[in-house]
């Protein structure tokens, strides 16, 4: 489903590194004394969707006159509490969307349990603070429809469940017990880690990435042609998988290295190591980072990690990377990779449509197009090549590895996306890639560095990687021991003299097992030459699974003279799963 929102002002972008309000400063007014204050400020209530003024009751009431929305009825029909309500009320005021696109809403939307839309956007709003007399969170349930009671059931079993779960802890933690058994004969509940982990046990999954010449290679050529990072340095490798990661850096001289991994991939990294006569340099350690221990006093000089997921951040495994560095890296040790970018754009995905939904609308003589319709909510990961970018590509997000936070990996971003067809050309999707950058220093790159595309028949292995006994040619200026010695950390972004590896995994690149992440478009629309397509990339984790990403594209499209194609803002959500 996309939904269409009149024009409003621009979206604020965030991080959720905004500076919120001290609590101190109000830790005497009670919610009564809130909402009993607003009665002077009733007379200045705004209409949700224009200008009309007024106390609070009679804004509610000439809202659902003049523009068919009872903000009562909506939140009973959705159950809503009282923070409910008021992100709704936050919601409609900052994205305006048209009145009857709200009686849509399910109450399942992000927003209903995203904190962003608890902040006031009418500072000192009287409708935030208004209860009507008929309205409670314990509102009597003889009273309430069937379809009512019945959601007011689920969300009490929810707050139940929830509750039973937070005594378990509770109890585990004061008696020392392990994890209360479930009932017998039913399966362990499966939680967001355990499945994760035990994905990665197998070897399947670590051939197909050994095996992804951009990644391997790219590492390899980072970690054994720049000693001034690895000779003698004491490296931490989160989510070591075999191991191989460890193995470059024992063979670039690396005095001590920690191989961590929570899966049972770990058994086998271990007999690899040893394999290999590198158990004197190489510790394997089984176990999530958050909860192991390094040596009493160890800080280590280097973290290397190949944390990247689809889109980027999917499975989280950058949060995990992030613990790691506040735990155990020095304070100038480096990160590797050192800095990552999340590259928005347009696409022709008229193949991928093709294949994946126009195929269902005949199969065999017989309609089948619902098996399609989930397709419009779900990202699809797949390759398309060079041809299909139909724009100039925008960064959505920056990522510095030395002082990035997790709050900081939910956002929202605005872009702008010039086309760069020469014809009128159909737009099916937005595409979204990431370039990823290794530096001697640990520092992010220049914004005026380009990253490395690597082609068919590059011989990038071969340049830093002994074969058959004989030695690695030397071809780059990076990979000469005195050269590469000479280079040190300044601060700020990366130099022209500091040593930059990258790879990308854009459609200009051999593909890569992260391959493009296409967003598919409900309602494609055409550009010609000089076409902009202005929006918001909004990117979180998903409430029901911290390790998946929801994401919304709000956007709408100017022709080369400026006018709005649509003067409606275009709103599409995605879940990358």
């Amino acid at each position: 489903m996309s939904i269409h929102f009149h024009p409003t002002d621009p979206i604020i972008e965030d991080d959720h590194d905004a500076n919120l309000p001290s609590s101190d400063e109000d830790e005497d007014e009670t919610w009564d004394d809130w909402i009993s204050d607003s009665s002077t400020q009733r007379g200045d209530c705004r209409s949700l969707f224009d200008n009309k003024t007024g106390n609070v009751e009679d804004i509610i009431a000439y809202d659902k006159a003049a523009h068919g929305f009872d903000l009562n009825e909506a939140c009973a029909r959705l159950s809503l509490d009282v923070h409910g309500r008021i992100r709704l009320i936050n919601f409609i005021r900052q994205t305006k969307p048209a009145p009857a696109n709200i009686t849509s809403l399910t109450g399942k939307e992000s927003f209903f349990t995203s904190d962003d839309f608890l902040r006031p956007v009418v500072e000192d709003d009287p409708m935030l603070r208004y209860q009507p007399d008929d309205w409670t969170d314990s509102e009597d349930e003889d009273s309430l429809s069937t379809d009512r009671r019945i959601r007011l059931l689920e969300q009490k079993l929810t707050e139940t469940k929830r509750d039973f779960q937070e005594y378990r802890k509770i109890v585990n933690q004061r008696f020392n017990l392990g994890q209360t058994a479930e009932p017998s004969g039913l399966p362990p509940k499966r939680d967001d880690d355990s499945h994760y982990f035990e994905s990665y046990g197998a070897n399947d999954i670590h051939a197909v990435m050994i095996q992804d010449k951009v990644r391997t290679s790219t590492y390899a050529r980072y970690i054994l042609g720049t000693p001034s990072v690895f000779e003698n340095a004491i490296v931490l490798d989160v989510g070591c998988g075999t191991g191989i990661l460890s193995l470059f850096a024992a063979r670039a001289g690396a005095r001590k290295v920690f191989a961590v991994d929570a899966s049972d991939i770990a058994m086998k990294a271990e007999k690899i190591v040893k394999a290999n006569d590198l158990d004197s340099v190489i510790t394997v350690i089984r176990g999530k980072v958050e909860d192991i221990q390094l040596p009493e006093g160890v800080k280590v000089d280097v973290i290397i990690s190949e944390w990247m997921g689809y889109a980027l951040l999917y499975e989280s495994m950058l949060d995990s990377v992030l613990v790691a560095r506040d735990r155990f890296l020095k304070l100038d040790g480096v990160m590797a990779p050192a800095h990552s970018k999340m590259m928005l754009g347009l696409c022709d995905a008229s193949e991928i449509v093709k294949d994946r939904i126009t195929f269902w609308n005949d199969v065999y003589g017989f309609d089948m197009s619902v098996m399609a319709e989930e397709l419009y909510h779900e990202a699809v990961i797949d390759v398309v090549g060079s041809h299909a970018m139909l724009s100039t590509p925008s960064v959505v997000k920056e990522l510095h590895l030395s002082s990035i936070t997790t709050r900081q990996l939910d956002f929202i971003s605005s872009f702008k996306l010039t086309s760069s067809v020469d014809r009128r050309t159909k737009v099916t999707a937005f595409i979204l890639y990431f370039d990823t950058f290794f530096t001697a220093s640990g520092n992010p790159v220049a914004s005026e560095k380009e990253v490395d595309v690597i082609q068919e028949n590059d011989a990038v292995v071969a340049e830093v990687w002994p074969l058959g006994g004989r030695p690695a040619p030397q071809r780059r200026m990076s990979q000469h021991h005195k050269k590469e010695k000479s280079v040190e950390k300044p601060a700020g972004d990366a130099t022209k003299t500091d040593v930059v590896t990258s790879f990308s995994t854009g459609p200009k690149s051999i593909p890569t097992h992260w391959k493009q992440t296409l967003f598919l478009l409900k309602e494609p629309f055409v550009v010609d030459e000089g076409y902009v397509v202005y929006g918001h990339f909004h990117c979180r984790k998903s409430v029901s699974n911290s390790r998946e990403i929801d994401v919304e594209i709000h956007y709408t499209i100017q022709d080369v003279e400026g006018q709005n194609e649509n003067p409606e803002v275009i709103v599409q959500m995605f879940k990358i799963q």
